[in-house]
């Protein structure tokens, strides 16, 4: 494109955009373009726009781009959504609008090969291998690829987040884009999260093994459907009484998850992990009198259950080798104090059944364990005696009992963790939190198929716990009022 290009502004570009179109211009479309705007002149360029559905961001975002190709011709966008055929609707988007626009028109090549469904090359005087815009799914290969501006437009969506798996390999292939963007480059994500542990998070999730937040130092922008003092966002397109249809038919999950933008799984999960009472407190042993007694929080406990769920194979595939630990109280609440997922070191001489062992041994004899059940399903009959052995050799008193599962494990979770957490008797400590056990809760459902070796464990130690209920004697007698339900004195003149 040859000649001077007059200067114009994002906002001006879309007015002129819906005037043609004759369409009006919504509040929220021109908060979102003046922040694009800062991103794209600012020094802090990365950024995640986060708007309800049907907001018309992936619209908006067409135009940014056609703005951008406008302003700088030689620019190479890359568009990487879930699958190639959404990302390629964001090029025919951006295409429609380079063809009708009245200051894009020029930018339309004559060579119809440059013209393309899924890539286009627009008339600039720069030769650059990589076109001016370029659509690809997740699933591609972007090795060879480079992008002064990297669109992730819907890469979260329930196909690619619903498993912890798939949420580890959605993010390894977004990793991959750092490679890709040139320095100095701009990296857009726009979307709604669609489960508790999305990767559009603004705080750190430990608990799925997060060191810090996927997006951090990312400028957010996030437009709810209605704002903090219940306002509604676009009223024109949006009323209240069609909110309230919305939220009704879809659920409370759904609808905070698309519409207010809040993280949380669109799919109800039978077990809630809000129920938990949370703790921070550590076990205090002491021996008097010839008597050991072992409290937590000021409470006596009074029996403890350990269960033991192995798993053998590669770290992060497949079952994992899960322990736990829960304690009853003499009021019959339940605390979960312990749980830990074992890890096999392949540097050390031991070998990885031996490594198990070694450390389930320093779990039980840190918490006083008298007793651990070992589920033998499945792993040969020789696990038991190897962990008598590590057991032996730490001088750790503590017994082995061998246990078979013979029903679905489904069944199991259900039956441990239904009752008392309905109850609120169940108490997690601060360590717990902190581990995949609270995601295991978050998502987990029925017949799924998902992680659930952490919820095993616990319930096999909830199952193997004698249902306890506190001695409280009644301080006031009731008053009979069935006839003849009293009591009498009989005055007897008996003499045996």
């Amino acid at each position: 494109m040859t000649g001077h290009v007059p200067t114009i502004g994002f906002p001006e570009f879309i007015w002129i955009w819906n005037v043609r179109q004759r369409l009006t211009t919504p509040r929220h479309h021109l908060r979102m373009a003046r922040w694009l705007t800062e991103r794209w002149h600012g020094p802090e360029r990365n950024g995640l726009l986060m708007a309800f559905r049907d907001s018309g961001k992936s619209t908006l975002i067409g135009l940014f781009c056609a703005w951008m190709l406008r302003l700088r011709p030689d620019l190479c966008i890359l568009v990487l959504a879930a699958d190639h055929a959404l990302a390629k609707k964001m090029v025919r988007n951006v295409k429609r609008v380079i063809e009708r626009h009245p200051l894009t028109r020029d930018l339309k090549p004559r060579q119809r090969e440059q013209w393309a469904a899924d890539q286009f090359t627009v008339n600039r005087s720069s030769e650059l291998r990589d076109p001016s815009m370029l659509a690809k799914g997740l699933g591609a290969n972007v090795t060879g690829s480079r992008a002064d501006v990297i669109i992730c437009d819907d890469v979260e969506v329930p196909n690619t987040c619903d498993t912890a798996s798939k949420r580890a390999d959605l993010r390894d292939r977004l990793s991959e884009l750092d490679y890709v963007l040139v320095p100095g480059g701009m990296a857009l994500y726009v979307g709604t999260p669609h489960t508790y542990y999305t990767l559009y998070a603004a705080t750190l999730r430990p608990e799925a093994g997060e060191e810090r937040p996927f997006l951090e130092g990312f400028q957010r922008l996030e437009i709810p459907v209605v704002d903090t003092t219940g306002r509604g966002t676009w009223p024109e397109r949006f009323p209240e009484d069609k909110i309230a249809v919305m939220r009704h038919r879809s659920g409370p999950n759904k609808f905070a998850s698309q519409m207010l933008l809040r993280p949380v799984n669109i799919a109800d999960g039978r077990l809630d992990p809000d129920r938990l009472k949370f703790y921070e407190g550590d076990l205090d042993y002491a021996e008097s009198n010839g008597e050991a007694t072992l409290r937590l929080m000021g409470w006596r406990l009074v029996s403890a259950s350990c269960w033991w769920d192995p798993a053998y194979g590669a770290t992060g595939r497949g079952d994992s080798s899960v322990v736990a630990c829960v304690y009853t109280d003499d009021q019959g609440e339940y605390w979960l104090h312990g749980i830990r997922y074992l890890r096999h070191d392949p540097a050390t001489p031991a070998d990885e059944v031996t490594q198990f062992c070694r450390q389930v041994a320093a779990f039980v004899r840190d918490l006083h364990i008298p007793a651990v059940r070992l589920e033998t399903n499945g792993i040969g009959r020789f696990l038991p005696g190897l962990l008598r052995r590590e057991l032996a050799e730490q001088q750790v008193p503590c017994g082995v009992v061998e246990a078979v599962s013979t029903r679905n494990k489904d069944i199991r979770i259900i039956e441990a963790f239904d009752a008392v957490l309905a109850a609120g008797a169940l108490r997690a400590h601060r360590s717990v939190w902190e581990t995949l056990f609270i995601a295991e809760m978050r998502e987990w459902q029925p017949g799924m198929g998902g992680c659930d070796d952490g919820l095993d464990a616990v319930s096999g130690c909830l199952l193997a716990e004698p249902a306890r209920f506190p001695r409280r004697p009644l301080t006031t007698a009731r008053t009979e009022w069935r006839p003849g339900a009293g009591s009498f004195r009989v005055v007897a003149d008996f003499t045996p």
